[in-house]
């Protein structure tokens, strides 16, 4: 009998749902776009209405659980969502008891990151070590650890909030509302921000031309045709990156990092940069560590949380079990 679990990944932009097997397959999937100002009640209609297409596709009897992966803070030791900045009206609102009422199958919650590092290390990139450090480099920066053959969670699950460690003091204001935060210099965001701060101060560029907004694939296009101000940009980028990636290396000495998140689409022309960094800077010792691309793409953290549920039910994946359960 082939068992399933059913993954969500809950963002600010898109509710994803798909039913995942134990090999890490992806059955079939839905999506929409979140209603991030409707309201906890909206929300949970959404996941549930998405679910219910998928569960009408595959015997009930053989659904394990359900894995719901979400943006923070999030409490994932009492399932209660803090603050999530991203979606309307979950303040201290208890998200894993309420998704609970609303399914028959048990419900494993967990932060994005997190999740998306579960992924990696069961199905994708990470299969095979136990130390690994998962960064997504998008909107903001996110993470999870697995950290001697475990799932990294700390005081109330929130461990690897790695966005948020300082590097510049009294630096750019990120949006957490502290200042010279790894995000709010490496993130996607700021690096669109930088691009269009630059090419407005540049007159040898094709970027921003006038009427035209610059996002990170306008910059990348721009550099491949030879930009000269585009390649800079991306050089300087993957330098931030190298930097914070080297701190994570000297803290959670890792086998490997694993970047997903939409920058990592652009991998290949950051990698060398990013590396080269971490040859230059890490402690020796710490130098060979190399930074992969996520294997699983924008569906890490989607396979991960359905990877929570396989492993919240004690089935294994090469020898691997959730050690602290939900």
């Amino acid at each position: 009998m082939q068992q399933i679990a059913i993954g969500i990944d809950l963002g600010g932009t898109q509710v994803r749902a798909a039913l995942v097997d134990e090999r890490g397959s992806l059955v079939a999937r839905r999506e929409e776009l979140t209603d991030a100002n409707g309201g906890p009640d909206r929300i949970l209609s959404q996941i549930r209405t998405l679910s219910d297409e998928l569960l009408a596709t595959v015997k009930p009897s053989d659904v394990v659980g359900i894995g719901v992966s979400a943006p923070g803070p999030i409490d994932t030791v009492s399932g209660i969502a803090t603050s999530i900045p991203t979606l309307s009206g979950f303040v201290d609102f208890p998200l894993r008891a309420e998704l609970q009422k609303r399914f028959p199958f048990p419900v494993s919650l967990e932060h994005d990151g997190i999740a998306a590092a579960i992924g990696e290390w069961t199905f994708g990139a990470g299969k095979g070590v136990d130390n690994l450090i998962y960064i997504t480099v998008s909107t903001g920066i996110g993470g999870g650890v697995i950290a001697d053959g475990r799932v990294l969670r700390g005081r109330k699950g929130m461990a690897a909030h790695i966005g948020h460690m300082s590097v510049v003091p009294d630096g750019e204001l990120c949006p957490c509302g502290n200042r010279g935060c790894f995000e709010a210099y490496g993130s996607g965001t700021a690096f669109m921000r930088r691009a269009r701060a630059r090419a407005a101060e540049c007159s040898d560029t094709t970027l921003g031309r006038p009427g035209e907004d610059i996002h990170s694939r306008d910059v990348f296009a721009a550099a491949r045709a030879g930009d000269a101000l585009a390649n800079r940009l991306i050089d300087e980028e993957a330098e931030i990156l190298g930097r914070g990636f080297t701190s994570l290396i000297h803290i959670f000495s890792p086998d490997m990092l694993v970047m997903g998140g939409g920058l990592s689409n652009e991998f290949e022309r950051l990698q060398p940069g990013i590396q080269g960094c971490i040859t230059q800077w890490a402690m020796p010792g710490f130098k060979d560590v190399k930074v992969l691309r996520a294997a699983l793409g924008q569906n890490s953290g989607l396979i991960g949380a359905a990877a929570l549920a396989f492993l919240a039910e004690g089935i294994r994946f090469e020898g691997r079990s959730l050690v602290a359960n939900r």
